[in-house]
């Protein structure tokens, strides 16, 4: 007999699409563009579509154009087209300006907008209901939904109301069971369920390994006479070394705000290393602290990148449904872009889920979505900078060199001369034993450029029901204890950008203390931790970060 507590409604639909970013909302609009009377339903873990959506953002509107054709003209939140195209090489002091002629015409921002994608994406979400969508923020899904034949049947949101003892509180209520016809998983970067199913199904097999970075972003409002709407700087080098994987970029957006942000690769190897820090270190460069000087902090977020492109995309189609975005890996890493292609990935997956809706015998796995992609504008996209992580990663700063060599010979010859070159390691094997580095000494923040990461967290909006079990799972914490602590000197206190993991004294040893509440889902612990023995799961439905700003 169901325990009454823990019954669960189920609801039935087409489609069900998980998460509330550009890949799902397209793939929502386009198919009830194509087919209006299929019945569709998205679920957002954020609050309210938006609030997990982060981004630098100058968004190449490629995709728009297909899907929305009429976009400029109604109402869109993209208002500030690219003006200034600057690239930089930083040194500690100074930088050297790189010439746009030299760069590869796909790297060219002409015709692409500074914007917010959260906004956009809230925009999106108004036109995915205009045609009936039904759209649920606040619904984390937790778990995939299998039939007998182990063919995905949908989704289970989580519980609500579970305290931190595990057990049902007063205010508990069950998940909801959403059952369709085919599910679409647009969870973005390392989304749970996907990371299920890409293992469950083997999606991965005969790829290179997803490779990632951490970004970080702070939004600033600034005296309006440094305020140049339209502006985008992206520069590489200082503050980290020749052999880190990184850049930056500084935005300039509309009612003088600008977008400062740092990437780092995640195949660093110094345990030490802190993401976080480094970004902060970054606005004291004298380029950046004269564009910020006299201004004020808005906003605060972090999310990790998916950067394997063309070599990692994973099978993206499975039994009973499919990935799209950057679930799927769509980034394209030189670019700094991944929008543009989420967008283009939602269309062909609408497109081939409409043709499979409309058959009698639909077929269980929609391969014909899976094929389709490499020859598309995304494939178009992506294939031409395939090397460009791979010379960079073995390289370091001459491999940049390398791989705009590289895009300048497909641009010209249609070849590279590289062929397509493996990435090697996962992200969380490259991290080193503590005793081969020495710690990094960072400046103490001063308030006013440069900042702790509990202000950050205040700005960033985050917010967690606090009795509620933990979502941050440590599988075996005697390993985390002897060898990420013991071996590696607690990396997860430096890579996290919100101070979730702590390694604090406990009588004569030390313990892991974990401030789930300030977590802002980037998911860097899910992928650096050097065991994979950490776990993000989707927390209770709602909580997290509010990028209403970003």
């Amino acid at each position: 007999m169901t325990d009454e507590r823990t019954a669960r409604e189920t609801m039935f639909y087409d489609v069900v699409i998980v998460g509330g970013g550009p890949g799902g909302l397209a793939t929502a609009i386009r198919l009830k563009q194509k087919s209006p009377d299929q019945s569709v339903a998205l679920v957002e873990k954020g609050g309210e579509i938006g609030a997990h959506i982060l981004s630098g953002a100058v968004i190449d509107p490629g995709g728009l154009d297909q899907l929305l054709p009429d976009w400029r003209s109604d109402g869109s939140p993209l208002v500030t087209p690219v003006t200034k195209d600057i690239f930089r090489l930083l040194t500690g002091k100074g930088s050297l300006g790189l010439p746009t002629p030299i760069m590869p015409r796909l790297m060219s921002n002409h015709g692409n907008y500074v914007g917010s994608l959260g906004a956009l994406c809230r925009w999106l979400a108004g036109k995915a209901e205009a045609l009936g969508v039904e759209i649920y923020p606040g619904f984390a899904a937790t778990e995939a939904l299998y039939d007998v034949n182990g063919q995905v049947i949908g989704v289970a949101t989580g519980d609500v109301g579970i305290e931190k003892n595990g057990l049902p509180g007063s205010g508990f209520q069950p998940g909801v069971e959403l059952h369709a016809r085919y599910t679409v998983l647009a969870e973005g970067v390392r989304g749970s369920i996907s990371k299920q199913v890409i293992r469950r199904f083997d999606l991965a097999a005969g790829r290179d390994p997803q490779k990632y970075g951490i970004g970080l972003k702070e939004l600033w409002e600034i005296d309006p006479a440094k305020h140049e709407p339209g502006r985008i700087e992206h520069s590489f080098g200082w503050p980290l070394d020749w052999r880190t994987g990184g850049g930056s970029f500084l935005y300039h957006f509309e009612n003088n705000q600008v977008a400062v942000g740092f990437v780092v690769h995640l195949n660093y190897k110094n345990p030490y290393l802190s993401p976080f820090q480094e970004f902060q270190r970054f606005k004291t460069h004298p380029s950046v602290r004269a564009t910020l000087k006299g201004g004020r902090r808005i906003s605060y977020g972090a999310r990790a990148i998916s950067e394997g492109g063309w070599q990692s995309v994973p099978k993206l189609s499975f039994p009973g449904g499919i990935l799209v975005g950057d679930a799927a890996g769509f980034v394209n890493v030189p670019r700094i872009k991944g929008s543009h292609n989420a967008v283009q990935s939602g269309i062909l997956a609408a497109d081939a889920l409409v043709k499979a809706l409309a058959s009698d015998n639909a077929p269980a796995s929609l391969d014909s979505y899976d094929s389709a992609w490499r020859g598309s504008a995304i494939g178009r996209d992506l294939k031409p900078v395939r090397n460009v992580k791979p010379l960079w990663s073995r390289f370091g700063l001459g491999g940049i060199a390398m791989g705009g060599f590289d895009m300048w010979c497909q641009q010209l010859f249609g070849i590279s001369p590289f062929g397509t070159l493996a990435h090697g390691k996962a992200d969380h094997e490259s991290i080193e034993p503590a005793a081969q580095h020495q710690p990094i000494s960072y400046p103490k923040p001063d308030g006013k450029l440069t900042f702790d990461r509990l202000s950050s967290i205040f700005v960033s909006n985050t917010n967690h029901e606090e009795n509620q079990p933990p979502h941050l799972h440590v599988n075996d914490p005697a390993l985390q204890r002897q060898s990420e602590y013991g071996v590696y000197a607690g990396p997860s206190q430096h890579y996290c950008p919100a101070g979730v993991y702590e390694w604090v004294a406990d009588g004569s040893d030390v313990r892991l203390q974990i401030n789930a509440q300030n977590c802002v889902h980037c998911k860097t612990c899910d992928i650096k931790d050097p065991n994979q023995n950490i776990d993000w799961v989707p927390p209770e439905g709602g909580g997290g970060p509010n990028y209403a700003a970003m």
